[in-house]
Formats: C-alpha cells, structure tokens, sequence
C-alpha cells in the first residue's frame, strides 16, 4: 500500500513540475503566497497577517475530509510547488509531503513543520490502560502525536513561530505581523487562563474518551487523565467488547458526569458505553478536534478560537459536573 501512494504521488509530483514549469513566478500577482494544510494553520494566518493586501492564502484541507486520510491532488501539489510559505503538521499523516517538495519550483520556498517546531514539547502517541490498539500499527513503530493545534500553549508557541519566519520572508510587514501577533497572542493566553481556572475548581480530575482521542496535548496542559477507546490517529473504529466493558466499568468506577466523543463521531461508541453502565444520568459531551472543518463552516464564520471557547463551554461540564 505505501508503494502504490509513493507511486502516486510521484506522479502527481511529475504533473506539478510540469504544471509550474509553464506557470508564472510564485510572486507573480506580487502577493506572498502562503499554503498551509489544515485550519488552524490557516486561521493562525488570518490573524498574523490581518489587515495585509498582499497575502494570498490557501487552505488544502477545506472539504471537510478528516486530514489523517488526506491526499493531494495535481492541483494542491502545483499550489504547494508555487508558494513562498508552505505549512503543514509534519506527523505520520503528512507523508505524502517529501514526495511534494521534491519538485517544488520555487527553491526559496520557507516550510515550517509545527512538529519540528515545537521540538522537545511534541509528545509521542500513548497507550494508556483499556485502550485498543490499532490493528494496522506495528507495535515498535512511535509515532508523534500530530494533534499540536489542540493545545492553548503550542497555538502561542507556534504562532510566534510563524510570525517570525513570516518577518524573515517579508520584513516589509514585520510590523504588522509582530503586532497582529501580539494581539492574538494575547487572546490565546487569555482563554488558556480560563481553561486553567476551570481546571483550579474541578470536581473531577479524569476524563473518559468512547472515541478516538486526539486531546493529549490539551489534557497535558491542565494535567488531566484519561481513558480512551482509541489513540488520536487510529483507523479503527469499532469497539470490541474488552474496550467498551473496560470504560463502561471506568465510568461507574470514577462516577463521572460525562462520557466523551469527538466531533465526526456517530457516538454509537458513546451509547454502548453509556447503556452498559450504571451511571445512566452521565451526559455524552463533544469535544471539537477540528479535524475536518469545511469551507462553508469558515465562510460562515468559524474560527480558532471560537471552537476553543466552545470546547472551553464542554470542559468546564466534564470536569465540574
């Protein structure tokens, strides 16, 4: 299976030089060209560069696709190759991105990989106790958890991250950049105050996953546990009867108000568990990944930090009852 994608995407690659090679420069409409994979990156973006005329921005992963089964097409592959700024997640689900770059026509293209800039502060996967394993992962084979925007902290990080390699790429809007920064950050830091004021007065201290779980680096953050039936980044998506026994005994256990699922979920999952308790007045709350938000969503309004202060609403119910 991965020959055949490297197959394909050397093919796609293939088209998208070819592609470029007859286009025009990546500054032809003199506008910095900035593509980046998922949204928040892309809402990121939107505030650093607020303001700016001369920004072309490109969202990959508009259509609502979860990004962990997301594939370039042709045209993706020549958007990427023509850009001036180019930013992607880095982890396991972004490895169609080597074959990408190879091709790239503009050479002076600047990549940031959120996961190789966050460094020592990106975790691996876990497998905490109950969870299934993933039949398609081979059990030495770590992976790091790709999941950074879900973090209040790594949004602060890596925004100032951005913003100063935006400043090296075009120092003509360093200025704006650095005070769109400062004040996004500021927002950023403000709502992760909230968070950590919530989690000052919890009740409960562990929160159950019936569901993939990809918030490790945000219950990393306000140090809390958790179960979960899968890890962030597992193709499975049927519980065995262990795993569902396992949380459903977790819940009464714990006695907690609330189940978890995440958003995409049909909570059939969520249900099970629920109904094989005893705890039948446990709410079943969704946690937003942002995974796959659509184009319509975003033209309709969404935004980063909406979905963080909705998810702030969710938290403050699982963990204070």
């Amino acid at each position: 299976m991965k020959r055949i994608i490297s197959l394909i995407m050397a093919a796609l690659t293939a088209v998208a030089v070819f592609a470029g090679c007859s286009s025009a420069p990546a500054k032809d409409n003199g506008k910095l060209k900035i593509v980046t994979t998922i949204f928040s990156e892309y809402d990121w973006v939107r505030n650093i560069t607020a303001g700016l005329d001369d920004i072309d921005l490109t969202l990959l992963v508009e259509n609502g696709t979860d990004f962990h089964s997301y594939q370039p097409t042709a045209e993706d592959i020549v958007k990427i190759s023509n850009c001036d700024v180019f930013i992607y997640v880095g982890g396991e689900s972004d490895k169609w991105v080597n074959d990408a770059l190879k091709g790239a026509v503009n050479k002076e293209m600047t990549v940031i990989n959120l996961l190789d800039e966050l460094g020592t502060k990106a975790k691996e996967e876990e497998t905490v106790e109950g969870m299934q394993g993933d039949s398609d992962k081979k059990e030495d084979e770590p992976e790091l958890d790709e999941h950074v925007w879900l973090s209040l902290k790594n949004a602060s990080l890596l925004c100032g991250k951005i913003s100063d390699k935006l400043s090296e790429k075009n120092a003509e809007n360093k200025e704006i950049y650095s005070k769109n920064t400062e004040e996004y950050l500021k927002k950023l830091n403000e709502l992760d105050a909230q968070y950590k004021s919530v989690r000052d007065t919890a009740k409960y201290d562990t929160l159950i996953f019936a569901d993939r779980f990809p918030f490790r680096y945000m219950l990393d953050d306000y140090n809390l546990k958790y179960y979960a039936a899968f890890s962030g980044c597992s193709a499975e998506s049927e519980a065995s009867f262990e795993t569902v026994a396992f949380l459903s005994k977790k819940l009464d256990e714990l006695k907690l108000p609330a189940l978890m699922k995440i958003d995409g979920s049909d909570g059939k999952i969520a249900n099970t568990v629920l109904q094989t308790s005893n705890q039948k007045n446990a709410k079943i709350l969704e946690l937003d990944s942002m995974q796959s938000v659509s184009k319509q969503e975003i033209e309709g309004g969404k935004t980063y930090l909406d979905i963080m202060k909705n998810n702030l609403d969710v938290f403050t119910q699982a963990v204070k009852g």
